[in-house]
């Protein structure tokens, strides 16, 4: 799994979190602790579940602060 600041990926999906947009409902750690990690850095594990429990929780977010996309295969 690779990271940057606030953007994680997969083979599959990309992760972005905005830290300013996020209203601290906990939604994404209390559902799917095992992806969304309070004390771990980095505090998302995309290899943790399947994209499509992923891609679930993160439509959950009340905020908005959590999004995704899908990664785009390079052509040769």
């Amino acid at each position: 799994m690779e990271t940057k600041n606030n953007v994680f990926s997969n083979e599959k999906i990309t992760v972005t979190y905005e830290p300013r947009c996020c209203i601290n409902a906990e939604l994404c750690a209390k559902q799917l602790s095992e992806v969304f990690r309070h004390s771990v850095i980095p505090w998302i594990d995309l290899d943790a579940a399947k994209n499509k429990k992923i891609i679930k929780q993160i439509n959950r977010c009340p905020s908005g602060a959590l999004k995704y996309y899908f990664n785009q295969k390079e052509v040769a």
